[in-house]
């Protein structure tokens, strides 16, 4: 029997989004830029690999009127079905090639035999070494992922540090001239484990969480890291392997010894923080921040621009007169993915990193920079 189901469109076009952004982008392996369709047991299965990480996701919203398989093209299939307006688009394989009917459209999509596709992973619920909430998951990938390093020849900072001990898991990133650590609570029943994931796969995490209270189930072996998203409406299965090499000890990167602490409004600080960087460029990538007894100053300068001088008022802090910069654009990326209202900002010397902290899941160390 064929492949043949009808869908609701915005929940097919939702899923192919999703599961399309895990496709290789460049690749000798035509099979490797394809979805492969599913349907079985009532539901329809999408999945995809690039070769490293791999997704698969299942939807229950859809009529199965025929068991079977087909692997089309990823970019084609998510396109047509983005741009069909009907409310229903139906599925059916004929051969190789993928049938997609909506409204007063037609389309045939030349695909290849669903036997090519690699044999994706599937979970094993025997191999579990902690769970923790979709919520809890996505807070802590949104709070870590932006300090990761981008094409770095260290390849071990390009990946993000998973560590758990007990009943705490940490996420840790840095890209050489900042650190983000985000915590949260798990619920565990194995040794600790620590390994480092890709950025790519973190990134699809957050597009999986769309209920923060289903629980994620994670198993770590030697090269690979499994996700189950066990979301009873679309259950989703998440793989990938390990970035090799050695994450810097980042216990070491924060500092202990800081002296001076101010306590910030979250968007108040925002705000005084874009306004001084509008007067900063490339060559001059630095916001002065002078602390005085009751006052906060912070100035740019860019030549051929000109300077920008922004006041807040420090009701907290009596210590003694102290500047040091920093690049806006990293204490910008930090207060956009703070969830509480007050942060802590700690220092203790102009060449000294400085310390963000919002609550006790939060910590963020910043390399300053000179004029």
């Amino acid at each position: 029997m064929a492949l043949k189901v009808i869908c609701d469109q915005g929940a097919l076009a939702d899923a192919l989004n999703i599961v399309s952004s895990v496709v290789a982008s460049r690749t000798p392996t035509p099979v490797l830029t394809c979805i492969k369709l599913t349907a079985s047991d009532g539901r329809l299965r999408l999945a995809a690999t690039d070769g490293e990480i791999s997704l698969q996701l299942d939807m229950d919203r859809v009529e199965v009127d025929g068991d079977g398989e087909s692997l089309v093209p990823a970019d084609k299939l998510t396109q047509i079905v983005r741009e069909c307006s009907d409310p229903t688009v139906s599925l059916e394989a004929e051969g190789h090639a993928l049938h997609i009917n909506t409204g007063d459209s037609h389309f045939k999509v030349y695909g290849f035999d669903p036997t090519e596709a690699p044999e994706l992973e599937a979970f094993d619920d025997g191999s579990v070494d902690c769970t923790v909430t979709a919520g809890t998951l996505a807070g802590m990938v949104a709070r870590s992922l932006f300090a990761a390093a981008v094409e770095h020849t260290r390849y071990a900072i390009n990946g993000v540090l998973f560590d758990r001990s007990g009943k705490r898991i940490r996420l840790v990133a840095t890209d050489g001239r900042r650190l983000a650590m985000a915590s949260g609570d798990c619920t565990s029943g194995s040794e600790s484990q620590q390994c480092i994931i890709p950025g790519k796969a973190l990134s699809l995490i957050r597009r999986l969480t769309g209920d923060p209270s289903i629980p994620v189930r994670i198993s770590v072996s030697d090269s690979k890291v499994m996700l189950q998203f066990d979301d009873p409406d679309a259950p989703a299965t998440l793989g990938s392997s390990l970035v090799e090499g050695r994450f810097p000890p980042f216990e070491d990167v924060i500092p202990r010894d800081q002296d001076k602490k101010v306590v910030f409004d979250r968007d108040t600080l925002r705000s005084a923080i874009r306004r001084a960087s509008l007067l900063t460029n490339e060559e001059s990538r630095s916001v002065r921040m002078l602390f005085e007894p009751n006052k906060l100053t912070l100035t740019s300068h860019a030549p051929e621009m000109g300077e920008a001088v922004v006041h807040l008022e420090l009701k907290d802090y009596g210590g003694e007169k102290l500047e040091i910069g920093f690049n806006p654009a990293y204490i910008a990326d930090a207060l956009k993915v703070i969830d509480e209202s007050e942060i802590s900002f700690e220092f203790k010397a102009a060449n000294k990193p400085g310390l963000i902290r919002a609550g006790r899941d939060f910590t963020y160390v910043l390399m300053p920079v000179n004029a």
